[in-house]
């Protein structure tokens, strides 16, 4: 079993000998939106897993695979993590380290938390983030060798919230802004929710991401609109999510 182990570490190292990773900061310096300046602080915490709370500058890593074995498709990485904090490396870095092996793009992350209080308006940062991230793929595609058609989104437990938000709350981009990521797209092509929460509503709510995103007595208006189950249209991508019936954290029931 171990030879087993060592040979399937052995191949991953090998297809990712090529492999490239950048990182970029979402939005120009100076125009964050939904941003304000306090003394907060972005902390890391490397106890066990990375976890990463507070964040203070959103950033998107790029992980591109060897060029022989590119397939053109690129995924956007959401890390969970109830809203309060990402698991950078366990639901980030090594999943895109496994779609690198499988040739395709994939780009962790680090979006804002409301829980942070350098937000204006809370709920609102997630989104926004992860709204640009999917632009900056369209923007560069060319550069990262990627079909602009082919840029999905993967998110795990409130990074499913926040991915399946995106498949719901998208936008077709703004033509006449001066800021030319921002005329792109930010409709994914397809999304994978892995054991996301999906809604806001009791009794099937996740109620540490629900307060974190929302607060504890969220406005009804506030909570339906986050209640994605009920945002869906035919213009809502095509969706593949992966759920464990006897999930303890997020009830099953919200992929149902």
């Amino acid at each position: 079993m171990k030879q087993l182990v060592l040979l399937a570490v052995c191949s991953l190292s090998l297809s990712l000998v090529n492999a490239q990773e950048i990182t970029l900061a979402l939005w120009p310096a100076g125009k964050v939106p939904n941003y304000q300046k306090t003394s907060e602080r972005e902390v890391w915490d490397s106890t066990d897993i990375v976890r990463v709370s507070y964040v203070q500058t959103p950033t998107m890593t790029v992980f591109l695979p060897a060029k022989k074995s590119a397939t053109g498709q690129a995924v956007v990485i959401c890390p969970g993590g109830s809203y309060a904090r990402l698991a950078y490396n366990w639901e980030g870095e090594d999943v895109a380290k496994l779609l690198n092996a499988k040739g395709i793009t994939a780009i962790v992350l680090k979006y804002r938390l409301p829980n942070s209080k350098s937000n204006i308006t809370p709920h609102l940062s997630p989104l926004l983030d992860a709204k640009r991230a999917i632009r900056l793929v369209r923007a560069n595609a060319a550069k990262w060798n990627i079909s602009k058609d082919r840029v999905g989104i993967i998110g795990f437990s409130a990074g499913g919230h926040l991915a399946s938000t995106l498949a719901t709350h998208f936008d077709a981009g703004d033509g006449t802004a001066t800021d030319s990521v921002e005329q792109q797209s930010s409709r994914p092509d397809f999304a994978v929710l892995v054991y996301p929460v999906i809604s806001m509503s009791k009794p099937i709510m996740h109620i540490g991401s629900r307060n974190n995103l929302i607060g504890t007595t969220p406005d009804s208006s506030l909570a339906k609109l986050y209640s994605n189950e009920l945002q869906v249209t035919k213009q809502t991508p095509p969706t593949f999510l992966v759920h464990a019936t006897d999930d303890k954290t997020v009830p099953v029931e919200n992929s149902l």
